[in-house]
């Protein structure tokens, strides 16, 4: 991402442009042909008075609804085109109740689906009145053969809230005596997302990204979102609980059908039952590895076995429980009123669960009986699971500790059992917890991990480098963060062990490397420092400080700056780009730029320990 400054208008012939592309976003999506169990339909009309209050010009050049070279500025008719087609609010069931009139005019011709999916937190568990509460799908998007859902969050209440069900009546879109069963969303919603998920895709981390986000005149907003596919798991398990084999059938079919039209699978196997397995063993592969992923890199997304909170290719959405760690805080709980959230470390146990009900379902599928769930407790796939988990983590960790990506499957193979007990010290030293036990946090309960490894990591190998011995006290002072006491961090004789073990299978893996690559250890120590001081930055976004950034954006700048808060977030997302490979990447900025880039910086330094 490379922001453009803001005098940099567009060009008269770029101000012509018709964008023909956004006029393909009406409605129509090709999950309607599927099975009609999978979703509601509603008539739309338009939502008079929208702002573009920002708008993501990377993706939508990567998405094709403007030109690769259209400058980052929002002329009137992109402007226009943008609003035309997201600027909409459904008409509802209590709006047919009560026979309410509107405008022909404004009513768009076709209708738009509110998806069915399994949600645990709704009344009915079964999945048959649960889904998209507050959101449609607008459609897709079709560019250089693959195709891109995209869907609208606030755009009115629909009757699969959690809301519609307790209460049992139908609401009002906007209703003041209720909050997410209003049907509308905030703006900070959009932002936070908006951000957040910019960030993480930057750095390789799989999520849903926000298009754009429309404010309207009563302070609410639409946030439109896009992948190349927005099915969850829970899309599936609401057939499988319903004991429905054909659409279960038809939902997979589908699946398997989009992943290789879009070349996402482009060695699936020709039968129907080899394609099962095929599918099977991938979302197995997925869940392990991107379980494996939000534990090393802190990440908090609330995966529970119904798979609400996540997409089929382990992608992060819903960002309004997502949070990423500072320090690995493996007993934060989020407090959702009626229930509590799964930790950070108990997210492989869910998605593991995500994997065995899809098991539960293919042989359903195959089977005609639906089976129970236990009876596939010891299937091979969840020994695979295990296996590429922990495999993931080791590979996850030496990418951590910096070593170049040309040596991580060498020193994976040949340095086991250095990589296992080194594992195992590192570990330790990650999940301390301090001696202060729980305490409340102000959306749950934590309990303070007290080290910060990213520091460890970063300052340890320069350290070797310069051949100089770091003392016990040293290394704990490096280590300590702001959660820990004095006797959080004294040296027992256990943990002076610990600290030996650090160093002992540090250097062997060290040793290791420098074998593999038939080089020096210094060689392999410069090139740890250079990369660890990237991959393990000092300043690293947290859930904490995205909510303070978005709070700082929106209330520094005026709702007709979408272009100067795009340039934002392009030089925000740079600056948080911890890719090595990445790092010389220059970026243009304006002086409004600079100052908010280090607004947000110092923002970020205050909370890269916390939540």
């Amino acid at each position: 991402m490379t922001a453009i400054k803001q005098k940099n208008r567009p060009h008269k012939k770029e101000e012509k442009q018709t964008y023909k592309k956004f006029s393909s976003i009406n409605g129509n999506h090709p999950l309607k042909k599927v099975t009609n169990d999978a979703y509601i339909e509603y008539k739309v009309r338009t939502r008079k008075g929208a702002k573009v209050r920002a708008f993501n010009f990377d993706l939508a050049k990567e998405v094709g609804l403007i030109d690769s070279k259209h400058s980052h500025c929002l002329n009137p008719e992109l402007e226009k085109a943008i609003i035309d087609t997201f600027g909409i609010v459904i008409i509802n069931e209590y709006d047919i109740e009560n026979n309410k009139e509107f405008d022909p005019k404004d009513i768009r011709p076709n209708k738009y689906m509110a998806t069915r999916y399994l949600q645990l937190q709704h009344p009915k568990k079964d999945g048959s009145t649960s889904g998209d509460g507050r959101s449609i799908w607008n459609g897709v998007i079709r560019h250089k053969g693959k195709i891109w859902d995209v869907s609208s969050c606030g755009t009115g209440a629909t009757s699969l809230s959690p809301a519609t069900h307790i209460q049992g009546k139908f609401f009002e879109t906007g209703d003041p005596t209720i909050s997410y069963g209003c049907g509308y969303a905030e703006v900070d919603e959009g932002f936070t997302s908006l951000f957040f998920s910019e960030v993480l895709h930057k750095n390789h981390v799989p999520t849903e990204r926000v298009l754009c986000v429309l404010q309207f005149p009563d302070g609410y907003a639409v946030n439109v979102r896009v992948h190349d596919n927005l099915l969850r798991p829970s899309h599936f398990f609401n057939h499988l609980k319903q004991g429905n084999q054909e659409a279960l059938k038809s939902m997979v079919d589908y699946y398997i059908d989009r992943q290789i039209q879009n070349k996402i699978w482009s060695h699936a196997p020709q039968g129907t039952s080899k394609r099962y397995q095929f599918f099977l063993r991938h979302i197995c592969e997925t869940f392990a590895k991107v379980s494996a992923l939000f534990e090393d890199e802190y990440i908090f997304c609330w995966m529970d076995w119904d798979g609400d909170n996540i997409l089929m290719d382990g992608s992060i959405i819903d960002y309004g429980s997502v949070r990423q760690f500072g320090l690995f805080h493996h007993e934060y709980r989020f407090d959702d009123v009626e229930r509590f959230s799964t930790t950070i470390t108990e997210q492989k146990l869910k998605a593991k669960l995500i994997v065995q009900t899809f098991i539960q379902a293919i042989d359903f599928i195959q089977s005609g009986q639906k089976k129970n769930i236990k009876s596939f407790s010891k299937h091979a796939l969840l020994d695979d699971f295990n296996a590429t988990f922990e495999q993931e983590k080791r590979r996850n960790l030496v990418y951590k500790l910096g070593f170049p990506p040309r040596l991580i499957e060498s020193i994976l193979k040949k340095s086991k059992q250095s990589i296992r007990e080194f594992e195992k010290t590192f570990r330790y030293f990650e999940r301390s917890k301090s001696l202060q036990g729980k305490r409340e946090v102000a959306d749950g309960v934590n309990w303070d991990a007290i080290f910060c490894m990213r520091d460890i990591l970063r300052e340890y190998p320069q350290y070797l480098l310069n051949e100089e011995e770091i003392s016990d006290e040293e290394f704990i002072a490096i280590l300590k963060s702001k959660y820990a006491t004095k006797e959080d961090v004294e040296l027992s004789t256990y943990r002076k062990k610990q600290i030996s073990m650090f160093k002992k299978y540090y250097k062997a893996l060290v040793d290791s490397a420098a074998s593999c690559d038939k080089s020096s250890t210094s060689k392999i120590l410069l090139e740890m420092t250079m990369r660890s001081s990237i991959i393990n930055k000092f300043d690293r976004i947290t859930g904490d400080s995205i909510t303070h950034i978005v709070d700082y954006v929106l209330s520094h700048k005026k709702e007709s700056d979408s272009e100067e808060i795009f340039s934002i977030l392009t030089s925000f997302v740079d600056y948080q780009n911890f890719d090595p490979r990445e790092v010389d990447k220059s970026v243009t900025q304006d002086k409004k730029n600079i100052q908010a880039l280090v607004k947000m910086k110092s923002l970020v330094q205050e909370c890269r320990e916390g939540l």
